[in-house]
């Protein structure tokens, strides 16, 4: 194997490195001097930003030329943390997944730690993909807007994500998101939903769970929402009609195979809008991040918004 260092890729823009020191529990900063050192084999010019604070990183970002590319270092939510620079504003992003969730990244083909392999793709051409912009009305009275890349779940799977800090931290990846799962199975509750999908009526029940998707899958391996096209133009909404927990049990188990759209108690279309509206608080996650309970949401599609480097 040749020690060569490959060529730079042409045309790359100034690229700025966002690393963010909590993703993977640590793991990026750990794995920083090997990806810097696979960055300056390669000639690479580039800076780097690593803030203890989102916010902060975001304003450093922000005060960047557009033409300024961003490779986002880190997991789901350290891509979400930067999407107010990136979208529909032109400015390309890279994404070098390094956190306890990459589901968008897995989306995408990248493998935490393969470094040669995602920077080799810096030389592609940016591809174009869809976001999501969320609006949520909170239990508390508040109202909030969020730009989304993967997508958002309320009830159990963000009840999941609730419960992540109960797990042992010797506990990685996907087998964490499982015993989270597997916690939060035995306090199943339903609430009553009404989910509609471009204005037409999609369902109205007890549900545990309703997923509003742009990318495939999330929790570290759960295929959620399997035909999902982040090039499409469209989002994908999944609601789970009433069940108990062993039929969510069983439900889950095809999700892994991306197998539960066909069951019954599934419903699920493709649309440019969704809205949620719930007849108690839920919590809400968002692009893997907690968020704090919620009883109505409006999703749209925000096509091609996203022009990413390394697709």
């Amino acid at each position: 194997m040749s020690d060569a260092s490959p060529p730079r890729p042409a045309n790359l823009p100034e690229l700025a490195v966002v690393l963010n020191p909590h993703a993977g529990g640590g793991l990026a900063v750990r794995a920083w001097p090997d990806l810097r050192a696979e960055l300056d084999r390669r000639g690479l010019t580039y800076s780097l930003i690593q803030e203890e604070n989102a916010a902060l990183a975001l304003q450093r970002v922000q005060a960047l030329p557009d033409s300024t590319a961003l490779m986002a270092v880190g997991g789901d939510g350290t891509v979400g943390a930067l999407l107010p620079a990136v979208v529909q504003t032109g400015r390309p992003l890279a994404v070098m997944p390094l956190g306890t969730g990459n589901d968008f990244a897995g989306l995408l083909g990248l493998k935490p730690g393969a470094f040669a392999e995602a920077l080799d793709r810096l030389a592609f051409t940016p591809r174009a993909v869809d976001a999501l912009a969320v609006r949520a009305c909170h239990a508390d009275g508040r109202v909030t807007e969020r730009t989304l890349l993967n997508g958002l779940g309320m009830g159990f799977d963000a009840d999941v994500t609730a419960n992540m800090d109960r797990v042992p931290a010797r506990v990685q990846g996907f087998a964490r998101y499982a015993w989270a799962a597997v916690a939060t199975l035995r306090a199943l509750a339903l609430a009553d939903v009404t989910v509609e999908a471009d204005g037409a009526p999609l369902y109205a029940g007890p549900s545990a769970i309703v997923a509003v998707m742009n990318g495939t899958r999330y929790g570290g391996g759960f295929l959620i929402s399997p035909r999902s096209d982040v090039r499409d133009g469209r989002l994908n909404v999944i609601v789970g009609g009433p069940m108990n927990w062993r039929q969510l049990a069983g439900l889950l188990a095809r999700v892994l195979r991306g197998t539960h759209l066909s069951h019954p108690l599934a419903h699920h279309a493709a649309a440019r809008q969704v809205s949620v509206r719930w007849n108690r608080p839920v919590r809400i996650h968002l692009d893997g991040d907690l968020g704090t309970p919620v009883t109505r949401v409006d999703v749209t599609v925000l096509p091609g918004a996203v022009r990413l480097l390394n697709a």
